[in-house]
């Protein structure tokens, strides 16, 4: 083949090296895809039969009897009257406000074991029927300074209330907390609870799933992390997922059906939502750190020590009844702004340097911001305006949902890229170290455990030194095969006798060395004399093999010796065995 020839086929062998590896690279994009979209297409059926399981009775249990029109409302010394709540906005009642309202009930309703149902917000309430106190919920709580929580309350209300005076007082805890009174209903007692779930159903089944699968995948992870690092992220992955599953069962009132406490519920709301960003933040370590800007690595620091300050002061301040979460909710909504705001630019710059792994990861902190925002400001503006154009509910656990799959899936890629990295660098490591022929260990692997061993070991050792006889006769009589199989055949016995005691390597040639962890004399005659048994056995299982070998060995410590000197005289001892051996008859020339 002339020069030319073999540059045109080098050029043309690359040329397929790099189709195969652009293929590669395909496939893996169309694996990476697919996996995406099968996650949320099971997403969008799941989600469907579980809506359709919950709704199909939804007009038979949904009925009742609405108390929004007719009120005559005081609020604190300012009077309205003849209100429909629906269209009723204030201005945002704060701790110590009064608002009574009074209402003549409908002479009749067909709501069997009724049930009243009101909507209170960081409030005590009391009813009364004709002036007859009926339920009293939080005053005991609210003169201790302690929370009341947010959330519906069912009030048993009998059918002998028919065309009674409803008078509702409530006591407002916290400062600038709503603007607008919801829907007063009355509903029949057996369904009540089901309607919060048929009309929460969308949170109800995305809090269930992320809180649920949060929690099995937290469990097993806690118990992989004791065993590798590498597992963090998902764990702060499940971490998240907890966060925000509890945090939407509570906020949409479903909580409730499991008979907690009110303010229980919302205790557990306020702690899950305030615990939220915590996992993402440190999720992303790995991002800040390879973007290599001190700058954007200080800020992480800053930000992530915002947060454990901002928990652990609020926490300690809600449980002393000094400052209750309500109060400091809207600084919690600054935290977690300036946190997506914060990832978000991690993420672009690493999309700038090419090393985010793929475009779909910022797409979904993308969406999970933007649902996000659409609860934040629809909470905000039902809360301080009183209006709730928003009417899709649940978003906010919608998009980490999403980002939850794209969090795994991004995971599970990286492990993969991480584990064909170490693959490939234990194979390089395997060649660098092993011998091609014998797969023992080669002449470099046992000089630098050598060298560990005397810079590092105080015990005992012992180094063994092989020849093997007439290899160069077998080469020259019958071919390299027949050598190469006595070498292979030397090999394994070396290894079978001294593998279990130390390392077994192949110096080079017919050469081979043992460095085993013993110094006992005893011992080290022993397994001399089982490699001359092995040896025998061998010959005798292979017809022709012939095999002898001459060997030499040295006992000692670092304390007593230099390694590289007791090598030395085991390797003078081998060749002191095999002049004896040849002038025995037993070995020929090499």
């Amino acid at each position: 083949m002339s020069n030319r020839d073999f540059i045109y086929f080098a050029g043309e062998g690359e040329k397929i090296l790099e189709e195969m590896k652009g293929s590669k690279l395909t496939l893996k994009r169309f694996l990476k895809a697919f996996w995406i979209f099968y996650a949320l297409a099971s997403v969008v059926i799941t989600v469907f039969n579980a809506d359709r399981l919950i709704t199909k009775d939804y007009k038979e249990t949904s009925v009742y009897v609405p108390l929004d029109d007719s009120w005559d409302i005081i609020i604190n010394d300012n009077v309205y009257s003849n209100i429909n709540i629906e269209d009723f906005r204030f201005d945002t009642a704060s701790k110590g406000d009064i608002i009574v309202m009074y209402k003549k009930l409908p002479e009749d309703w067909d709501i069997p074991e009724g049930t009243l149902r009101i909507h209170t917000k960081q409030s005590a309430v009391k009813i009364y029927i004709d002036d007859n106190l009926v339920y009293d919920y939080g005053h005991g709580r609210f003169m201790n300074g302690k929370t009341t929580g947010t959330g519906y309350q069912f009030i048993d209300f009998p059918d002998e209330y028919k065309g009674k005076n409803l008078k509702i007082e409530w006591f407002v805890t916290e400062d600038n907390v709503f603007s607008k009174i919801d829907s007063i209903r009355i509903y029949e007692w057996a369904n009540a609870y089901r309607v919060i779930i048929t009309e929460n159903r969308l949170p109800f089944f995305l809090g269930s799933f992320l809180l649920v699968f949060g929690m099995v995948t937290g469990i097993i992870t806690i118990i992989v992390l004791a065993f590798s690092i590498k597992f963090l992220r998902i764990f702060c992955v499940s971490m998240f997922s907890i966060c925000m599953g509890l945090w939407t069962l509570c906020y949409y009132d479903i909580m409730l059906v499991f008979s907690i406490p009110l303010y229980s519920v919302s205790l557990m709301e306020y702690i899950s939502l305030y615990l939220l960003p915590l996992p993402l933040t440190v999720y992303l370590y790995g991002d800040v750190k390879t973007l290599g800007n001190k700058y954007i690595k200080a800020f992480f620091w800053l930000l992530l020590s915002v947060q454990l300050i901002f928990i652990t002061v609020t926490m300690v301040l809600h449980t002393m009844d000094i400052v209750h979460f309500a109060a400091t909710l809207k600084y919690m909504h600054v935290i977690i702004v300036s946190s997506l705001a914060y990832f978000l630019l991690v993420l672009i710059l690493n999309l700038k340097k090419s090393r985010v792994k793929n475009k779909i990861f910022l797409l979904g902190m993308l969406f999970i911001v933007i649902c996000i925002a659409y609860d934040l400001a629809g909470y905000c503006m039902d809360r301080y305006l009183g209006y709730s154009p928003f009417s899709l509910k649940g978003v906010s656990s919608m998009g980490v949902m999403v980002f939850v799959f794209i969090l795994i899936i991004d995971f599970y890629m990286d492990m993969t890229k991480k584990a064909m990295q170490e693959t490939e660098r234990n194979s390089l490591l395997k060649s660098a170290y092993t011998d091609d022929l014998t797969q023992l260990n080669n002449r470099r692997y046992c000089k630098e455990y050598m060298h560990k061993i005397d810079k590092g070991s105080t015990a005992g050792y012992t180094i063994f030194c092989f020849d093997l006889n007439n290899l160069k006769v077998m080469n020259d009589t019958y071919g390299h095969a027949r050598g190469d199989a006595l070498i292979k055949s030397a090999a394994a016995v070396i290894a079978e006798t001294f593998g279990d005691y130390g390392i077994v390597a192949r110096m080079g040639g017919d050469e081979f060395a043992a460095v085993l962890k013993t110094s006992d004399e005893a011992e080290v005659a022993r397994l001399a004399g089982s490699l001359l048994e092995n040896i025998a056995r061998k010959n005798q299982e292979t017809p022709g093999l012939d095999m002898s070998m001459a060997y030499g060995y040295a006992c000692g410590s670092r304390e007593e010796n230099n390694i590289e000197k007791l090598y030395q005289a085991a390797d003078n001892r081998m060749y002191k065995h095999k002049e004896q051996m040849k002038k025995s008859g037993l070995a020929a020339a090499r």
